[in-house]
């Protein structure tokens, strides 16, 4: 399966799942998930409640995700998970679909979080919801109800990658940084206090939004292209990084969407090497 899905897709899946519904043939399969998020703190609930998808559940990156750690919306158990996803009414052989209000953004985040769970069908909406809405289709205000649903994780530990291993990498793993070059290069300040300016010794910076077009990945020849440019082979071992593990996530899907297998997500990211409370070392200047 293709880590995007259009628009159109969609709407056709979901009107002959509206049919199959009615008809009382099989329950619906299709279940698709608004997993807006910003940095600046913008409530995208009451902007999902306002409108959304019709049927699209909201699935909250800060409420699902490790409350024990004064880290960012870090992964949530495989527990926490399952509780959350079967009060939207999703189980684990549903097709499900997220997109975000950006166009592809936070999306990528909640993608990698299911398929950190074991996820098999899961999609991000290409261009999200301004793309549905420019097409014309529908969408509703509320909240849609749906019946609780019994969801079993297979915990996916060889796709993420935390601080004591990514201090001992050694040259084993390319590092792609989805910041800003600014960021990377620590020429901008953070955005979050506490946390120094630069990078991760050895890494390479990849700016998530070399990655998209119109809201959506771009095609898998170009993003082969630049990868290549990062020095990725087929295989070469990729960790991922970002500011809190979510643009992390937009490098982890188009690596997906190349066919490429072998790369983990640095969860703490930058919200936790930059820390000026930790020992790590910390590198200015181009890579």
């Amino acid at each position: 399966m293709t880590t995007q899905i259009s628009v159109e897709d969609l709407k056709a899946l979901l009107d002959r799942q509206a049919v199959k519904v009615v008809d009382g043939s099989i329950e619906p399969a299709v279940k698709v998930v608004d997993g807006s998020w910003a940095l600046d703190g913008t409530d995208m609930r009451s902007l999902y409640l306002q409108n959304h998808i019709p049927g699209a559940q909201f699935f909250d990156l800060e409420a699902v995700s490790d409350h024990s750690t004064h880290l960012p919306h870090m992964a949530p158990s495989p527990q926490q998970f399952v509780a959350a996803v079967g009060k939207l009414g999703i189980s684990q052989t549903d097709h499900v679909v997220v997109y975000d209000r950006q166009g592809l953004f936070s999306a990528a985040r909640v993608w990698w979080t299911f398929k950190v769970m074991g996820h098999a069908r899961v999609q991000v909406l290409s261009g999200g919801l301004p793309a549905w809405k420019a097409a014309g289709f529908a969408t509703e205000a509320g909240v849609a109800e749906v019946k609780d649903a019994v969801y079993v994780a297979d915990f996916r530990e060889d796709m993420v990658i935390g601080l004591d291993e990514v201090r001992t990498l050694d040259g084993r793993f390319i590092v792609l940084d989805a910041r800003s070059l600014a960021r990377f290069e620590g020429t901008a300040p953070e955005p979050r206090a506490g946390l120094r300016s630069g990078h991760i010794p050895g890494s390479r910076s990849l700016p998530f939004g070399e990655l998209i077009r119109d809201g959506g990945l771009k095609p898998v020849d170009e993003l082969r292209a630049i990868f290549a440019e990062r020095g990725v082979t087929e295989n070469a071992r990729v960790v991922t990084s970002c500011g809190s593990g979510v643009t992390a996530a937009i490098l982890s899907m188009a690596l997906s969407e190349i066919g490429h297998a072998q790369d983990l997500l640095y969860d703490g990211s930058w919200a936790e090497w930059g820390q000026d409370t930790l020992d790590t070392p910390v590198v200015t200047g181009p890579a």
